[in-house]
């Protein structure tokens, strides 16, 4: 499992004492008030202290210590922040999508296997799990009537298709 996570992209200067606008990839803003330090590497380098996040719309402006000017936080544009998955809380039966990517899709009363899950895809409604099998895509909503077990430890998705998801016409 990825240690460090990408919680999003700086995509602008915010003002002139050095926030920028982050463009969350995150479930949200209560996500990013929990951490202390985020980091500029996905190896836990570069750490900025957090001071300050609030919501604007759809991005998040955040203010760093380390950071307290315009030019400062220039330099900051285009890169992508991440948080050690140590230092923040999930809700019991959340998953990180990069811990899904990856895992196998099994049949949850046949034990037969659909195949590897190899993005998570979201249109509004719910995420949709892209799963390959020999080169062969397969896409599953993941709703409570199909997803009936997520294990990112031994890395199995435990489903019950719908009619016609994976019937050979």
């Amino acid at each position: 499992m990825k240690q460090y996570l990408e919680i999003g992209k700086v995509n602008n200067t915010h003002g002139i004492k050095g926030e920028v606008k982050l463009a969350m990839w995150c479930d949200g803003i209560d996500y990013i008030k929990q951490l202390k330090t985020v980091y500029l590497d996905d190896k836990g380098n570069s750490p900025l202290t957090l001071v300050s996040a609030r919501q604007q719309k759809n991005i998040a402006i955040l203010k760093f210590a380390e950071i307290t000017t315009v030019e400062q936080a220039e330099e900051l544009k285009n890169k992508v922040i991440y948080c050690n998955r140590d230092d923040a809380h999930i809700a019991d039966g959340k998953h990180y999508l990069v811990d899904i990517i990856g895992c196998y899709v099994v049949d949850v009363d046949t034990e037969e296997e659909y195949g590897k899950i190899v993005d998570v895809l979201n249109y509004g409604a719910s995420d949709i799990y892209d799963v390959e099998s020999w080169g062969k895509h397969t896409l599953i909503p993941a709703i409570p009537d199909v997803i009936k077990e997520i294990n990112t430890e031994y890395q199995v998705v435990r489903i019950k298709p719908m009619k016609g998801l994976f019937d050979e016409d």
